[in-house]
């Protein structure tokens, strides 16, 4: 048995607000609106899971460990995308980018992501080129999450390692060095679930093998298990859909 990727979870001041944002950035729509509120990407975009905002109390604190990175088809779609992020409400920021050929923006409640210069490998991905996760050994790190997602490791080097849907639609997962280690909850995690013939417990228990191990956030008594990945991120596994 395994898992599959569900869900991109974005902790939120305002949950409604920055869903919103993001809506009106990638061109979703809003699928799910209540105490949590849930993006979906059109049918021609190559995400296929949700985008979640949930509420939390706690602000930011921390450059974010997990952000996303935005495609550009051309220069021009570059500058678009960078003028409609700025006109919706976000800024930019400083990470300690330097010369680089794309832009580091941050939404309105201070989330890190990118917008992208074209660049051929993301030319079919969708609206978001990547999910990108800082990581301390990238490429030890991706062989867990390759087995938790369900997506091989297609590319490695020294400073990074990528995963990519068997499929090769939709968004790139891929793993950074990064020299600043797993401090605070992230506010930013990842959604796996069992298939439908699968069972939480029996994949908790094969994730925990593989190096996770629980945590406990506060999420009470609810009906999916919170995990964190041998780095430390935590993670959710759901219930089996």
């Amino acid at each position: 048995m395994s898992t599959r990727l569900v869900n991109v979870v974005v902790d939120a001041a305002d949950p409604s607000a920055l869903a919103r944002f993001w809506r009106d950035l990638l061109g979703w729509r809003i699928s799910l609106e209540d105490d949590e509120v849930d993006l979906q990407a059109p049918p021609d975009d190559g995400w296929r899971f949700d985008l979640v905002f949930v509420p939390v109390a706690e602000p930011k604190t921390r450059q974010n460990r997990l952000h996303l990175d935005l495609s550009s088809a051309s220069a021009d779609q570059q500058m678009a995308t960078l003028d409609r992020a700025l006109d919706l409400g976000a800024n930019r920021v400083d990470i300690g980018q330097r010369n680089v050929p794309f832009f580091v923006l941050a939404d309105p409640e201070g989330n890190e992501f990118c917008v992208l210069d074209p660049r051929p490998e993301y030319r079919d991905t969708g609206a978001v080129a990547a999910i990108v996760s800082a990581a301390a050994n990238p490429v030890a790190l991706a062989e867990f999450w390759a087995e938790a997602t369900g997506w091989p490791v297609v590319r490695t080097g020294v400073e990074f390692a990528s995963l990519r849907d068997p499929d090769g639609r939709g968004p790139w997962l891929e793993l950074i060095r990064s020299v600043h280690p797993h401090e605070v909850k992230n506010r930013v995690h990842l959604d796996v679930a069992p298939y439908p013939d699968g069972s939480i417990a029996d994949e908790v228990a094969r994730l925990n093998i593989l190096g996770a191990h629980p945590v406990d956030i506060g999420q009470g008594d609810v009906p999916w298990e919170t995990l964190a990945d041998p780095e430390g991120n935590e993670f959710c596994v759901l219930t089996p859909r």
